[in-house]
């Protein structure tokens, strides 16, 4: 059983690598197959062919030498005594006429009809060595022959052919062939069972990371991939790893946002019905009375709508719905607005606000963009420097010029931030302090509306050293223009 799982492998990922592994491997053993049989093919016929030339050569340039003008045409009755010192160990040696026929031959066999394969062709018409390799018309024997013409006065008088047996070369050949197809398999089955283990090295983790990720689809968002896998697969892991970490924190951030607005709407709703209930009782002489209950009504209402807007204000710019209704802003002139907006607030804990303008910025800064939300980002700014300030404390907003841009930071003296809370306080719903009150979404509103107007919104700060917030705004085209 576990045998027939080795050799059958379910479609997948495991089999894609072994059968692409094992067609690689297999194609490159089958051209070097090849390569290899014509290689030593080619090397064993040359052999015997340059044996069986080399005697041809000496014999055609001794007859020519010798034997031909020694006895011009009357050379025929030496043909028997010429065959002898022809001869070849292992070869039969034949001597033909121009038209083909075999006047003698070292084995007596006769030969009645003309060969006229190419080698004795060629030796006639073009009066140089060739070779041919073919089977013998009378046994079917696999045979080489070559012939070499035997010249006299500048004309082929005879034809020498030596013909040798290849039946032996083949059978070493073929012997080589199936040993290197021995090989060959060997090596094929050893490149198989090395790439499935190779398979596995990376189906195992792939498997592990699936069943993580199955789970974590199922809400177990406690479960984690091992990350000791190497390069892709180890990145794979950190990543998912990295996700679930992300999901749990956003749904705490949830969890912690419906508890602090759940908090945030009960506080006013309250105050609401226990007013209007006693409104609605009618045991209310006291007009002064009266007024008060309306005017808590009134302000816890105008509560519950900034909250809402909040939200709102978020949702939008989240999904790119909002308007920006842009035109110049003197950000000079807005941040004397806001601070102006903020200080009973500020003076209620005894906070003074002061505006600093570099001296090459005043009445130069302006940016474009819509008034009304940049307005929203500094007060968001600076309402959280007074939450988080002590009293007696100063709350600085400074303006100055950056490299084509616009800056503006406002720098308390509070509680700070610690550097763990300080990467995570610009995402939605995110707290550092959810007993102070609060959306969590101030932070991710300014920071989306910063972004909408090019530019970038940054903190800096250190537990109980205060916190700095710069928001940076491209200058306007024009005022760069006129730089």
């Amino acid at each position: 059983m576990e045998g027939n799982r080795f050799l059958i492998l379910k479609p997948g990922i495991r089999r894609s690598v072994v059968m692409h592994y094992f067609i690689v491997v297999f194609l490159t053993m089958l051209i070097l197959e090849v390569i290899f049989m014509l290689a030593i093919r080619t090397y064993y016929y040359d052999s015997v062919y340059n044996h069986l030339r080399s005697h041809a050569s000496a014999t055609a340039s001794y007859y020519q030498r010798y034997v031909s003008v020694l006895y011009n045409d009357n050379d025929r009755s030496l043909l028997p005594e010429l065959l002898n010192i022809f001869q070849l160990d292992n070869a039969e040696v034949q001597i033909l006429d121009k038209k083909g026929d075999v006047l003698i031959s070292h084995t007596g066999f006769q030969v009645k009809d003309p060969i006229r394969t190419s080698d004795v062709i060629i030796a006639v018409n073009e009066m140089k060595m060739s070779r041919w390799v073919g089977k013998m018309p009378e046994t079917g024997e696999m045979v080489m022959a070559v012939s070499s013409p035997l010249l006299a006065k500048g004309d082929v008088r005879y034809v020498l052919r030596l013909v040798t047996s290849l039946d032996n070369v083949n059978q070493k050949l073929t012997s080589t062939v199936l040993l290197s197809f021995v090989i060959s398999g060997s090596v094929l089955v050893l490149v198989l069972i090395i790439s499935i283990g190779l398979a596995n090295s990376i189906v195992k983790p792939i498997n592990d990371i699936t069943v993580a990720s199955a789970q974590m689809a199922k809400g177990r968002f406690d479960v984690r991939v091992t990350e000791e896998y190497r390069y892709e697969l180890g990145e794979l892991a950190k990543t998912l790893n990295f996700m679930a970490q992300e999901i749990v924190r956003s749904n705490q951030m949830k969890d912690d946002f419906i508890s602090s607005i759940s908090h945030e709407l009960r506080t006013p709703l309250t105050g609401i019905k226990g007013w209007s209930e006693t409104l609605l009782s009618g045991n209310m002489d006291d007009p002064e009375e009266t007024k008060l209950g309306l005017n808590i009504i009134t302000k816890e209402t105008d509560r519950l709508i900034g909250l809402v807007e909040e939200l709102l204000d978020f949702s939008r710019l989240k999904q790119n719905r909002i308007q920006l209704h842009k035109e110049s802003v003197d950000l000079e002139s807005l941040l004397e607005e806001t601070i102006f907006q903020v200080k009973s607030k500020a003076d209620q804990k005894q906070i003074e606000l002061q505006l600093d303008i570099a001296e090459d910025a005043h009445g130069q800064l302006t940016t474009t963009g819509d008034e009304n939300r940049l307005k929203q980002v500094f007060l968001n700014l600076i309402d959280n420097a007074i939450k988080f300030s002590p009293l007696h404390s100063t709350i600085r907003v400074e303006l100055s010029t950056g490299d084509c841009s616009c800056i503006v930071k406002v720098i308390d003296q509070g509680i700070g931030i610690n550097e763990d809370d300080l990467t995570k306080v610009m995402d939605k719903f995110y707290q550092v302090n959810p007993d102070r009150g609060g959306t969590g979404l101030g932070l991710a509103i300014s920071d989306e509306i910063v972004k909408a107007h090019e530019g970038e919104l940054s903190l800096h700060s250190e537990s109980q050293q205060g916190t700095t917030a710069m928001v940076q705004l491209p200058i306007r085209k024009a005022d760069l223009e006129e730089a």
